[in-house]
């Protein structure tokens, strides 16, 4: 099972990032794509997530209002991460990952990660 993050980088407060994320040799269909995120000195913290068919989602609350997060409409094994009005803290490496539930249950494959970096 391979995860592949793409679209990180170096951005100011109040800007807006996309990260995406595709997942290939997934045992079977029905998976749930999401984000976890580690800051600097910190734990990994869940982001968001998906459910297969792109009809249920799950924030967390620092997520609420500022991330959506999408399954692609021509491809489900890839998943978007719209960010907006990124602040400092959300400064982190941004990791895809992959489990059974959207809302629950552990992590069972994840991605190398992706940097984003916010300045103020």
């Amino acid at each position: 099972v391979h995860l592949q993050e793409s679209g990180g980088g170096a951005v100011q407060a109040g800007a807006s990032l996309r990260l995406s994320c595709t997942a290939s040799g997934l045992p079977f269909n029905d998976y749930s794509l999401g984000w976890v995120r580690q800051a600097p000195g910190k734990e990994r913290e869940f982001v968001a997530a998906v459910n297969w068919a792109g009809t249920r989602t799950h924030y967390a609350d620092s997520a609420k209002d500022r991330f959506i997060v999408t399954r692609d409409d021509n491809d489900k094994n890839t998943v978007h991460l719209q960010m907006s009005h990124l602040i400092p803290e959300d400064t982190a490496v941004y990791y895809c990952a992959a489990r059974v539930l959207v809302d629950a249950g552990s992590w069972s494959y994840w991605g190398q990660g992706t940097q984003v970096t916010v300045s103020a």
